[in-house]
């Protein structure tokens, strides 16, 4: 077994065991319609074993940053319809990241009356709007039925998603986002069956999973978590708590038979992931690249050893469109720019070179 052979997560079928990370971009303007610097975009990487869309909204109430794509509007739909058959065309395979902001947005950006959350905690700090820096606002908190709403939104998104010819979903419950939001208990403050324990707090993000699992088949959804990762005030410092947590969280969609487990974590060989991997029973995405880059050596040791079963990349995969080729071949890669990540145009977007003939 070694990074360029093949893998089967699920329903999907891999040529190699290099996933490009789920990346925000923010590309696809005010109307969140994907157009045509995604779809160059993600065709040019269609040689990656995975596509992981950069996370999509599936509410406009769940929107987080401006340009970021949606998966709410028919006109959204034939945009990512666009996408996935010019990847699908060079051979490439493509999941979704379905993604809901929480309070990590403001109403400037939404274009809605209100933010939500678990509970009505602010983050400190401030967003990003199209008109300057704002203030993260006081989010209202979502009540019982308002959970059932959120969670029909997400397999309505899962469903329009396998419509516009994605091979599959990724819950996003990671990253300081709704979803996370729901399984720290600094984010989480309340006391009805959403909150409290750690069984409580993994509720959500259990029901949202097996609601899409239910909808489109086990087989085309993963998860993505990142525990302890501390990021935009969900905080997870107690760690025998966090793991709490995080084992009644896989326990309750490790039956379920899902594509695949991503885990954002520092130590993907560590005894936290490894204990999650077991439990998961399932083939996981090993992610240690938020605070530095994945490196060819690392990534392949991974595989080597048996500690995952892909590996997600990030920046890499943004400076090379071919990075594939240029590991297998043990070519030099392109470094990323950091100043083009995110933007409007194609700088640092699609204009990255290849390999040369």
């Amino acid at each position: 077994m070694d990074l360029f052979s093949p893998v089967s997560l699920g329903d999907l079928h891999l040529p190699n065991r290099v996933v490009m990370a789920p990346l925000t971009r923010t590309r696809s303007g005010e109307s969140g319609i994907p157009g045509d610097l995604l779809v160059e975009h993600y065709a040019q990487r269609s040689s990656i074993g995975l596509i992981i869309t950069e996370g999509t909204y599936p509410s406009h109430e769940s929107r987080a940053y401006p340009g970021q794509p949606g998966i709410v509007t028919d006109e959204q739909s034939d945009g990512w319809r666009r996408v996935t058959d010019a990847v699908h065309a060079k051979g490439g395979r493509m999941v979704m990241q379905l993604m809901h902001s929480g309070r990590v947005s403001h109403t400037e950006i939404t274009g809605t009356d209100r933010i939500v959350a678990p509970s009505a905690v602010a983050i400190a700090g401030e967003t990003h709007t199209a008109t300057g820096k704002v203030a993260y606002p006081v989010p209202h908190a979502l009540t019982t039925d308002e959970l059932a709403d959120i969670r029909d939104e997400f397999v309505a998104a899962a469903k329009r998603a396998i419509d516009a010819g994605l091979d599959g979903v990724e819950v996003h419950s990671a990253n300081g986002y709704l979803l996370h939001q729901f399984l720290s208990p600094v984010s989480n403050q309340r006391d009805d069956i959403y909150g409290g324990s750690p069984e409580n707090r993994a509720r959500l993000t259990i029901e949202v999973t097996t609601a899409i699992a239910e909808a489109i088949g086990a087989g085309r959804v993963g998860i993505r978590l990142s525990p302890m990762h501390n990021i935009q005030d969900v905080f997870e410092t107690d760690e025998v708590d966090a793991k709490a947590t995080y084992d009644a969280l896989v326990d309750g969609i490790a039956p379920l038979g899902l594509a695949y487990l991503s885990v954002l974590h520092s130590e993907p060989t560590g005894a936290l992931v490894q204990d999650l991997r077991a439990r998961f029973g399932g083939k996981v995405i090993a992610n240690s690249g938020f605070n530095s880059v994945t490196t060819r050596e690392e990534a392949i040791a991974l595989i080597a050893n048996s500690d995952a079963d892909a590996v997600a990349i990030g920046r890499l995969a943004i400076a090379n469109p071919d990075l594939v080729e240029r590991w297998h071949g043990e070519h030099p890669v392109n470094e990323p720019n950091p100043a083009t990540f995110y933007g409007p145009d194609s700088v640092g977007y699609t204009d990255y070179p290849r390999l040369s003939a």
